[in-house]
């Protein structure tokens, strides 16, 4: 069937379809490209794992005056030997400065160490009268069960999605359809993950609350296009899955273009807000979230139909060839 007696058949169909399915090397280039960028960033930046998982040490001063945290960070560096995170704020209780450095160990911050951490900063900060708020040794069992619970609760959300997808779209393809979204889920995920790691940042909690919202967002787009190929089929019984897929992509596009440019939009102004405020602690969610959103509209247009296109197809010229 030709594309001008496809359009035929359907009111709205759109004066131009785009062919989607044409792009099986387009979407095999971004997977291989995201791919390659992640090993990279991992061997290069390596996998940094924040404290809650990793297990370290808080210790929290009350200051006064202004304080470079950059400066603290080295005084720091220089004594413990890792990475440190510097955060500044106010108490809840008295509203005076506080002061919390957080940095990676494995047995913890022995009382002399302190004691030594302790001397250096009122050395060098004499103008900012440290004084010693909390201290705090943080397991890291804790935040490996937590990060387990949150694995489990992806894959048995990703088996209930493949579920539903294959009763509510049994009429078009069923499991396989299902199977095929939770596969561009995955790229989705594997793109939040490289943005974290090629940023330099630590993998925190924040990252757990970055893939459900991605999961999320990912699957709505995906249903919608599979919900309008699924009219389409009613509307065009005799139109093979590419052209169906070509078609329900196309009426689907200014739409999903939209609500990305809406959801990415914003997140791209809580970057420069906590870019200016200097609220860095933010940015392990809003810069990986981002790039998860922008790769979710990629996923949901071509990646998952496509790659469904492909798997049917394939399987119909496998059981052709059986008869």
């Amino acid at each position: 069937m030709s594309k001008k007696n496809t359009q035929k058949e359907i009111v709205n169909a759109p004066s131009k379809v785009y062919n989607f399915c044409s792009k099986k090397k387009l979407i095999l280039g971004v997977v291989i490209a995201v791919l390659v960028v992640f090993l990279a960033g991992a061997l290069i930046r390596g996998i940094r794992l924040a404290i809650e998982f990793k297990g370290g040490t808080l210790i929290t001063y009350t200051y006064q005056g202004d304080i470079n945290t950059n400066d603290v960070g080295d005084t720091v560096k220089d004594i413990v030997g890792s990475s440190v995170v510097v955060r500044t704020g106010e108490s809840l209780d008295s509203g005076g400065k506080q002061l919390t450095i957080s940095f990676t160990s494995d047995q913890g911050l022995t009382a002399d160490r302190q004691t030594e951490m302790t001397n250096a900063l009122r050395e060098k900060f004499t103008e900012n009268s440290l004084e010693i708020y909390d201290s705090n040794d943080v397991s890291p069992s804790s935040g490996r069960e937590f990060l387990l619970k949150c694995f489990i609760a992806v894959l048995f959300a990703a088996f209930v999605v493949i579920i539903y997808i294959a009763i509510r779209f049994k009429n078009i393809g069923g499991w396989s359809a299902g199977v095929c979204s939770i596969f561009a889920l995955c790229l989705d995920i594997l793109v939040a993950f490289t943005t974290t790691i090629v940023c330099g940042f630590s993998i925190d909690s924040n990252i757990v609350a970055v893939i459900l919202t991605i999961l999320g967002y990912s699957i709505n787009n995906t249903i919608v296009i599979y919900d309008r190929i699924r009219e389409n089929r009613q509307l065009m019984p005799k139109a093979s899955l590419n052209e169906l897929i070509n078609v329900s992509c196309t009426q689907s596009l200014t739409r999903s273009i939209r609500t990305s440019v809406t959801t990415i939009g914003t997140m791209l102004v809580i970057t420069i807000v906590v870019l200016v405020t200097g609220y860095d602690s933010l940015l392990t969610f809003s810069v990986p979230l981002m790039m998860g959103l922008i790769s979710g509209t990629f996923s949901s247009l071509f990646v998952a139909p496509v790659t469904w296109s492909w798997w049917k197809n394939k399987a119909d010229k496998k059981a052709n060839s059986k008869k």
